[in-house]
């Protein structure tokens, strides 16, 4: 128990100041005296308060939410469906989000909406499309078991991955690179409206989360227990994955595709703090969020010349993760 609660202790706290520490990395350095007198009073220049308000806060404040989003749509995925492996990759939310950056990409400017804000409104519109679609075919007697969902997921991913590569082979190369670029993830396009763009979808999520936990844990086992104690494995089912698609897809229109962080925290707090829902959950918010800051400061500081993109570096780390894992279960 005392193990269990120096846990939560030290995530909490990586928490609170990995945003801080990681503050202080990136193509122009601050040093930790400059980001204390931001915090506490004013930078101590024009150029420091640009950098640390405009740019470097967001960034890193962004990646807390993204990471912890994501974290936890893996693991609600994972609960509703019983399986270790289900990921917002393989249900087609992410593919669905990527075609509709391709075709706005490909398309002339979209005059009724602000300028720079076509593409994540067009990710997010492909993304929620990909999602009824899913949820039809959990309605049908096509996909009724957590199995058939998630092949049906995966059909529909690789569906909409073959319907964006066609909108790019035949689009303009300009727009094409961009849009591939944007598949990989990046952070540098958040600023700090879009912070709470991603927290308010978050912390209502959390909330209902939170509230359905017991429902949840009644899900792992099984359909027909869980009926036997009055919960309806359809309808939370169901729940879980609006809840799932939610805030994947207000995160891949701000920040793109960003892979491993639903497939790997959740299996990691399980392991620290064990499977109940609640537990899971607000750790793998915390976890999620940590992991994806430090994974951005490896992005804009690995290379000196430019900025890997994001997805490059959490799908690095969680390929090898996963190697681990297996070599552990042999």
């Amino acid at each position: 128990m005392t193990s269990v609660r120096l846990r939560w202790a030290l995530l909490l706290l990586s928490a609170l100041f990995s945003p801080l520490f990681a503050s202080l990395f990136g193509s122009a350095g601050l040093s930790p005296g400059v980001v204390w007198q931001c915090m506490t009073d004013t930078c101590p220049g024009r150029v420091e308060d640009m950098i640390f308000f405009d740019i470097r806060l967001p960034r890193v404040l962004g990646a807390l939410l993204a990471g912890g989003a994501l974290a936890i749509a893996g693991a609600t995925l994972q609960n509703v469906t019983r399986n270790g492996l289900a990921d917002p990759y393989l249900f087609g939310i992410v593919a669905g989000a990527g075609l509709g950056a391709a075709i706005v990409s490909v398309l002339p400017d979209i005059g009724w909406l602000p300028e720079g804000t076509s593409l994540p409104v067009a990710a997010f519109a492909g993304a929620w499309g990909s999602v009824f679609l899913v949820q039809g075919l959990a309605a049908s007697r096509w996909a009724r078991t957590p199995e058939q969902l998630l092949l049906a997921g995966i059909a529909l991913s690789l569906m909409l991955g073959a319907a964006t590569h066609m909108v790019l082979y035949i689009g303009e190369p300009f727009a094409a690179n961009k849009v591939m670029f944007w598949m990989m993830g990046s952070l540098t396009r958040l600023e700090t409206p879009h912070l709470l763009l991603i927290a308010v979808p978050l912390f209502f999520a959390v909330i209902l989360l939170w509230l359905s936990g017991r429902r949840f844990d009644a899900m792992l086992l099984g359909d027909k227990t869980a009926l036997s104690l009055g919960v309806h494995a359809g309808q939370m089912r169901m729940l879980g994955l609006i809840v799932c698609a939610s805030l994947t897809a207000v995160v891949v229109a701000h920040c793109g595709g960003i892979g491993f962080v639903g497939l790997m925290i959740p299996h990691i707090v399980r392991r620290w703090f064990g499977v109940n829902t609640r537990a899971v959950i607000l750790g793998s918010l915390l976890l999620g969020g940590v992991f994806l800051v430090w994974a951005d400061v490896l992005a804009r500081t690995l290379l000196e010349s430019q900025e890997l993109p994001i997805g490059i570096i959490t799908s690095a780390i969680g390929s090898v993760f996963f190697l681990l894992m297996m070599r552990q279960r042999a």
